[in-house]
């Protein structure tokens, strides 16, 4: 009889489970697990220089490669970039001269581009440009008034146009990380992509020290962003040099919110008023925001199709493609971007033009509103709050947009020659040069012995013939030396 068990199958049956397993020697009903070993750690190495200044080139790289196209972020030098202007701009340019202004003590002056067309014996215009804009744009209503028997001129504000963009100062170390991170990104354009890695090959070490020393003295750009104070005094100094006082002022878009104040501190100096639609708040046309935001900006002007989009849907839909090309140009020119935002943050936002129309100061001063009444609904509501602000003002529509001196230019131009002359005369005191005491005394001599003759100049235009008893004929007077005669120029 054979008796058959579990057991032996169970035994025959552990082979093939132990050939799964590795043998311990032990029945494996005793057997423990074998505990997993811990995970091996990779060995640990410090932070080296070379590895920090490894990925800081990469990501550099990557930004400059990803901006390459972008000409704003690497600008040219002023004199390839003036030799790259079209030639209309360059033909403006040519036609105008700089004039140098200075808004405090311990700054450097800087340079403001003029440009004035007329006879200079005539009414004195001066036209001030909104925020973004130029005397360029302007330049047909200048034309146009000129040939209207008025003597008209126009500057470019600090930040805009051929006026200086930039100040270069003695900068202190850059703050924060964005500060270091393009300040060393200048270091790398000027001294090259390696220069880093050749520093840590040769010292052995990231040259911290020497970054700090030459971030401390060096020559750091910044944009002139000029407060409305500021401002003020430049449109001061432009009426002083030229010589324009009682002036005729001319403001368009933003131009009232930036020297409202001036006006009122200097109405001795105005002689009328003419605001081209200047909205109540004296919120440009022109939206910063689009140039403050780095990607939206270069993208609108590095692409004409998207800054002549932008132009037309908020500011003018009648300028052509060369002008619009030649405002982005302006624009983006020098970086002239970051001086408008800069400018544009300063605008006082309260400003109230009912208020500032019904100052004590204002009451004499005549004064005209120039608005479209085609380019909106909206616009066309706040002309009328404008108009309601400024009662005792001429409200004159035109048929252009919220920029009419470029697909209007002729109509302003003939309200403001109109508004201009139905005012009286405007009459200018003529300061005399005081004479040197020896010049003084010559001519006392020679008025004694009864033969003296001067030719006098009161002015470019008017040339005066007359007998001079003792000061003379305005500034004419003989030369220095008292020979021959001297013109007073």
């Amino acid at each position: 009889m054979v008796i058959i068990t579990e057991e032996d199958g169970d035994q025959r049956q552990q082979p093939k489970r132990s050939s799964q397993t590795k043998p311990t020697g032990q029945p494996s009903k005793e057997s423990k697990p074998t505990p997993t070993p811990p995970p091996s750690k990779s060995p640990q190495y410090g932070h080296s220089p070379f590895t920090f200044w490894f990925y800081f080139t990469v990501a550099v790289s990557i930004i400059t490669f990803f901006f390459v196209s972008f000409s704003s972020l690497s600008p040219q030098d002023p004199k390839s970039w003036f030799l790259s202007l079209p030639t209309s701009l360059r033909q403006h340019y040519s036609k105008g001269r700089t004039i140098k202004v200075q808004t405090h003590p311990e700054k450097s002056p800087f340079e403001v581009f003029t440009t004035e067309k007329g006879l200079t014996a005539s009414e004195n215009v001066l036209i001030v440009h909104g925020l973004g804009l130029s005397s360029y744009s302007f330049r047909k209503v200048i034309e146009s008034l000129g040939s209207r028997g008025v003597h008209v001129v126009a500057f470019d504000l600090p930040g805009n146009g051929f006026s200086d963009k930039s100040v270069v100062e003695i900068g202190d170390s850059p703050g924060g990380f964005m500060g270091r991170f393009w300040y060393v990104y200048s270091e790398i354009q000027e001294k090259g992509l390696f220069w880093a890695f050749d520093e840590i090959v040769a010292t052995g070490q990231v040259p911290y020290e020497e970054i700090e020393a030459r971030a401390s003295k060096r020559n750091v750009v910044k944009p002139i962003e000029l407060s409305p104070s500021e401002i003020g005094k430049v449109l001061g100094q432009v009426i002083e040099t030229v010589g324009l006082a009682p002036v005729h002022l001319v403001l368009h878009d933003s131009a009232l919110g930036m020297v409202s104040n001036w006006v009122l501190e200097n109405v001795q100096s105005v002689r009328s008023v003419t605001l081209i639609d200047t909205g109540s708040k004296s919120v440009g046309a022109l939206p910063l925001w689009v140039l403050e935001v780095p990607l939206v900006r270069e993208f609108v002007l590095r692409f004409s199709y998207a800054h002549a989009l932008l132009i037309k849907l908020s500011c003018s839909r009648g300028v052509d493609r060369l002008d619009l090309d030649a405002h982005r140009v302006l624009l983006k020119g020098r970086d002239g971007t970051k001086a408008v935002v800069g400018m544009g943050k300063k605008l006082n936002y309260s400003f109230d033009i009912a208020e500032w129309g019904g100052s004590d100061g204002l009451k004499g001063v005549p004064m005209q509103v120039l608005w479209s009444d085609s380019w909106s609904k909206e616009w066309t509501e706040e002309g009328r709050r404008v108009a309601n602000a400024l009662p005792k003002a001429t409200f004159v529509t035109h048929s252009g947009g919220r920029w009419p001196q470029e697909d209007a230019a002729d109509e302003i131009a003939g309200h403001i020659a109109n508004f201009v002359s139905s005012l009286p005369a405007t009459v200018r005191k003529v300061e005399e040069e005081p004479i040197p005491e020896h010049i003084k005394k010559m001519l006392d001599e020679a008025e004694h012995a009864g033969h003296v003759h001067v030719h006098g100049h009161a002015g470019h235009d008017d040339h005066s013939h007359g007998h001079v008893h003792g000061a003379g004929a305005g500034a004419g007077y003989p030369d220095p030396y008292g020979l021959g005669h001297g013109h007073g120029w």
